[in-house]
C-alpha cells in the first residue's frame, strides 16, 4: 500500500509543500510580498498571483510592475537604486543578470520562467504585411509610413541590431521611434504608429491592434524571463515559495496563455 506523500499528485504535492513553507513561516509572513514584474511576463504574473494568493490567504502578494531596463523611473533598476522594498523580481534574464552581478538579487534563487517571442501588429482592419521571411520583413519595415518600438528588450533588439542586419537602419530610423514606457500596441491602436513590434506578450492584451505574427526564426531574438529573491528581502522564505509557484508545471497553461512559451521542467 503506497504512502498518503507517494500518492499525491504532482500538483498537489507542490500545494502541500508550499503550505508547509508558509504556515511554519514567521508571524510577518502576514505581510504582503511585494513582486514586481515587467511587461513581458505581467499578463502571466497577474493571473498567476492572483491565484497563488486565493490558494494561500496566509500569503498575499502585491502586484507591482515595471520595466526591465530603459530610463524611466518605474524600470525595476531605478527601484532597486532608490531602495524599495522589493522581494520578488520577474524580468528579461539579461537585465536580472545585471542586478546578481551587482549583488542586488541573489543568483542562487534564480529560474528561468519562459521565452518570449517578437511579434509585429498593425491598427485594427489594416492590412497585414507578409512576414513571413527576412526579405518580407524588410520590405513591411520599408513600406510603413510609421513604426514604434520598445525600450526594452525587443525594442533594443530592433534599434541596434536588426535594423543594422536588414540594411535599412537609415530609412527606419527615419519614421520609427522607440517608445519608453507605454506597451507599442498603445502606440500602434491609437495609430500613432502604422506598424509597431514588440514581444508577443506585451502585444497580446491590448485591444484595437491586429497581431500579424512573429518574425521569422532566422531574425527572431528569443527573451527569456527569469525571476530571484532581492538581496537583503525580509521575506525570503516567502519569496523562494512564491518562485517555486510561478515555476511549476501547474504554472504552465497560465504562461503559455499569455503569448509566452513557459521551461519545461
Amino acid at each position: 500500500m503506497q504512502s498518503n506523500r507517494s500518492s499525491l499528485r504532482p500538483g498537489r504535492l507542490l500545494t502541500a509543500l508550499l503550505a508547509t513553507t508558509l504556515f511554519s513561516a514567521p508571524a510577518w509572513c502576514a505581510d504582503k510580498l511585494v513582486a514586481v514584474s515587467s511587461g513581458g511576463f505581467a499578463e502571466a504574473f497577474k493571473t498567476l498571483a492572483s491565484q497563488y494568493s486565493s490558494q494561500f490567504p496566509a500569503q498575499q502578494v502585491d502586484q507591482q510592475f515595471g520595466p526591465s531596463m530603459g530610463r524611466t523611473a518605474q524600470a525595476i533598476p531605478a527601484r532597486l537604486a532608490r531602495g524599495e522594498p522589493l522581494d520578488v523580481l520577474v524580468m528579461v534574464e539579461s537585465a536580472l543578470d545585471q542586478l546578481i552581478a551587482q549583488g542586488l538579487v541573489d543568483g542562487s534563487t534564480k529560474v528561468v520562467l519562459a521565452r518570449s517571442f517578437i511579434a509585429c501588429a498593425v491598427p485594427a482592419g489594416e492590412p497585414h504585411p507578409d512576414l513571413g521571411t527576412t526579405a518580407k520583413v524588410k520590405q513591411a519595415f520599408l513600406d510603413a509610413p510609421s513604426i514604434a518600438w520598445s525600450d526594452s528588450a525587443s525594442g533594443e533588439y530592433i534599434q541596434h541590431t536588426l535594423l543594422a542586419r536588414l540594411g535599412i537602419e537609415r530609412e527606419v530610423k527615419a519614421k520609427g521611434r522607440q517608445i519608453p514606457a507605454t506597451p507599442v500596441g498603445e502606440i500602434v491602436a491609437s495609430r500613432q504608429a502604422a506598424f509597431g513590434c514588440q514581444q508577443r506578450s506585451e502585444l497580446q492584451p491590448v485591444k484595437g491592434i491586429d497581431i500579424v505574427g512573429e518574425l521569422p526564426p532566422e531574425i527572431q531574438k528569443v527573451t527569456p524571463y527569469a525571476a530571484a529573491v532581492v538581496t537583503g528581502s525580509k521575506r525570503r522564505m516567502q519569496a523562494e515559495a512564491f518562485i517555486k509557484y510561478l515555476s511549476s508545471a501547474q504554472s504552465a497553461g497560465a504562461i503559455e496563455g499569455s503569448g509566452l512559451h513557459p521551461v519545461a521542467r
